[in-house]
């Protein structure tokens, strides 16, 4: 699917604030309610949007600890790598999983509520998972920057150029108002 400069002004916002009304969503792109519910629409068909979702404070609700977890598996064969990945989706502590490059198979963001339920999380479960060789974690002290917002800039640019009839010319070419480009 291709995106103009309409759906992604509607993908930041929507990024922004994923509960905005689609009226007030239609007054921040600058269409009217429809088309702008109907564009929503299309981009939620083609799976752009995969979801909408609330982001809450893990401070608030107890989760204060963020542990970085790289795992080092037996080997890595296919069927290896699925039994740990569907262990995996089953633990509600981790947030994240990666299939990494480098010294470890996995890299997991584990966020729990204190050092007994990480120990618990570690030693009862996770090396406990058919095929986990090694185990190493580390502590995030701070969390110096966290978002969720997927930039887009070079087709946001390009985008805007395309509306605005603004395309890099040609010599021999006519600009978007019928003028002659030279060279």
């Amino acid at each position: 699917m291709a995106l103009d400069a309409i759906d992604l002004r509607i993908l930041a916002a929507l990024q922004e604030d994923a509960s905005v009304t689609n009226i007030e969503l239609a007054a921040k792109v600058g269409l009217s309610a429809s088309p702008c519910l109907a564009r929503v629409r299309s981009l939620e068909e083609a799976g752009v949007i995969a979801r909408r979702v609330a982001l809450l404070d893990p401070l608030k609700l107890g989760a204060s600890i963020s542990v970085f977890i790289q795992v080092t598996l037996e080997k890595q064969t296919e069927t290896v790598l699925e039994v740990f990945e569907a262990s995996v989706a089953r633990f509600p502590e981790v947030m994240e999983c990666y299939l990494m490059t480098g010294d470890a198979d996995y890299l997991l963001r584990v966020v729990v509520s204190d050092i007994v339920a990480l120990q618990h999380f570690i030693v009862d479960r996770l090396s406990k998972t058919p095929g986990v060789a090694n185990i190493r974690s580390s502590f995030a002290l701070k969390q110096v920057k966290y978002k969720t917002a997927l930039e887009r800039r070079r087709e946001a640019a390009s985008a805007r150029q395309r509306d605005c009839g603004n395309a890099p010319q040609h010599p021999g070419s006519k600009s978007a108002d019928g003028v002659a480009v030279t060279g």
